[in-house]
């Protein structure tokens, strides 16, 4: 049994939900997120509180019903308050820059590197070596975060490329220290 399912989702002031069947619509300051829920799941939303409840009693329903709380969680906390993710660039020569609404980044190779963000997602640099992803779906901002630090993953003999702020890399002795 999913303990996280049973827990319920208070909705905040400024935040309006709509439960509409199966259909989670979370309307705030910072957008709008739609959140489908699987049939095995039921939604109900009284007194500004969402709880959600399972239709069968399965394995599977256990991990739906899990999920399906933490989604709509997600959806109600980032219209309201949104998600961020910080990386940092660290190298000789890398950095990046806005162009726009476009992320340009020169990282070592013989072109530049330039993202172009979704609908719901601003990218801000500060300081040419930190890049901060924000936006009010969750899956959405890691995505770009996760594409942004493919673009060059931090190496592990120097410790060059993008990581995220806080991340640790763990660093190799290189042959010169062999011994």
């Amino acid at each position: 049994m999913s303990r996280i399912g049973k827990k319920p989702i208070e909705v905040p002031q400024g935040v309006e939900v709509k439960v509409e069947g199966q259909t989670v619509t979370a309307k705030g300051p910072l957008g709008t997120e739609v959140v489908e829920i699987r049939p095995e799941i039921s939604v109900k939303l009284e007194n500004n509180v969402i709880t959600l409840s399972k239709v069968s009693d399965s394995r599977q329903t256990d991990a739906f019903y899990g999920l399906s709380r933490t989604l709509v969680a997600n959806a109600v906390t980032g219209v309201k308050d949104g998600f961020i993710k910080k990386l940092e660039i660290n190298g000789v020569g890398y950095r990046a820059q806005m162009q726009g609404t476009t992320l340009n980044m020169a990282l070592g190779y013989s072109h530049p590197v330039d993202i172009v963000p979704p609908q719901g997602i601003t990218i801000s640099v500060e300081n040419n070596t930190n890049i901060t992803v924000k936006g009010s779906n969750k899956q959405l901002v890691g995505d770009i975060a996760a594409l942004i630090r493919s673009k060059r993953p931090p190496e592990v003999y120097k410790g060059k490329g993008i990581k995220y702020e806080g991340e640790y890399i763990r660093r190799k002795v290189g042959k010169a220290g062999k011994k």
